[in-house]
This record gives structure tokens, C-alpha cells and sequence, in this order.
């Protein structure tokens, strides 16, 4: 298992106009993230700080996160 982790600003992971805003965001500007589809994975970053960090998931992770989150298996709901 490779427990070595780097921060790659997503500016490294995808150009700028790979990026594009989840249809969950609120449409607030707040709790606002982009994903970035690319050939072996997804970028996620989020959406205030576009020269941040961004996280990369193979597509078939990224694929259960979103399933899941779709049929409520994971709530959207912030805890309290």
C-alpha cells in the first residue's frame, strides 16, 4: 500500500478549463466543488481556491462516491 501522499495544485492536474462546477454545489459560491475529468481519473478541487490542492480519484471511485451520494447512502446533510 503506498502511504506517500503529495498535494498537487490543481493548476497541475487539469488545465483551467477542464474544471467545471458539481450540479450539487448550492449555488451560493459556498460548500462549492469542481471536478475535472481526465483520462484515468477525476480531479475535485474546490471552487474558492482554484490554485489549491486537488484531490484525484480513479474513475471507479469516483463513480461509487457519486452512486452513493444519489441514492442517499451518504447524506449531503452537514452534521450537526
Amino acid at each position: 500500500m503506498n502511504t506517500h501522499r503529495t498535494h498537487q495544485p490543481s493548476t497541475e492536474v487539469a488545465p483551467e478549463e477542464a474544471w467545471y462546477k458539481s450540479s450539487y454545489s448550492d449555488g451560493t459560491g459556498n460548500n462549492c466543488i469542481e471536478a475535472a475529468e481526465l483520462p484515468t481519473r477525476v480531479g475535485v478541487r474546490d471552487s474558492k481556491d482554484k490554485k489549491g490542492p486537488a484531490l484525484v480519484f480513479p474513475h471507479n471511485s469516483w463513480r461509487s462516491f457519486v452512486t452513493s451520494v444519489r441514492t442517499g447512502e451518504i447524506s449531503m446533510e452537514p452534521r450537526v
